[in-house]
Formats: C-alpha cells, sequence, structure tokens
C-alpha cells in the first residue's frame, strides 16, 4: 500500500499554487479589480466627450443656420458692437 502522505502534500502544493495565481498572478482578484476601475473610469470619461460632441455639434448646426450665432460670438468674444450702437462698459 502506498503512504497517502505524499498524495497530501502534492494536494497542499497544488491548492498553494491555485491559491498564488488567484491572488497575485495573472488575472488574480487584485487585476480584475483594477481593470474594473479602469473600465469606469473610461467610461465615464467617454460619457463626458460625448456630452461635449454633442454640445458642438448643436454650434455647428446653429452656425449653419442662421447669422444670429454668429452675431451672438462677434459680440461677446470679440466685443464687436452693431453700427448706430452706443456701448457702455460698467466697471466694479
Amino acid at each position: 500500500m502506498r503512504n497517502p502522505y505524499w498524495l497530501f502534500v502534492v494536494l497542499i502544493l497544488l491548492l498553494a499554487g491555485l491559491q498564488y495565481r488567484l491572488w497575485v498572478g495573472d488575472g488574480s482578484l487584485a487585476q480584475v479589480t483594477e481593470l474594473s476601475q479602469q473600465i469606469d473610469n473610461q467610461q465615464g470619461e467617454n460619457e463626458r466627450l460625448l456630452e461635449r460632441n454633442r454640445i458642438l455639434e448643436a454650434e455647428v448646426r446653429e452656425l449653419k443656420k442662421g447669422m444670429e450665432t454668429v452675431e451672438e460670438r462677434a459680440r461677446h468674444e470679440l466685443g464687436m458692437v452693431k453700427e448706430g450702437e452706443t456701448l457702455y462698459q460698467l466697471a466694479e
């Protein structure tokens, strides 16, 4: 009859190897958690960029549609006034 202790030692070593892989090795729980966090961060960034793209698309449509948006931008960004208008600037 063979000694059952050798089988026990082999099973313990096999269990230790699997536990090492589970906690430390490739595909470990820590790595899976880190990758999940990276996915969540990337999805948040994607949502932010999609919203920015929607805003830019709406702005482009407005610029193509009429002169009102162009006039508004010229007034706010360049400080332009129409002919015959008087600009009053208040200092605080």
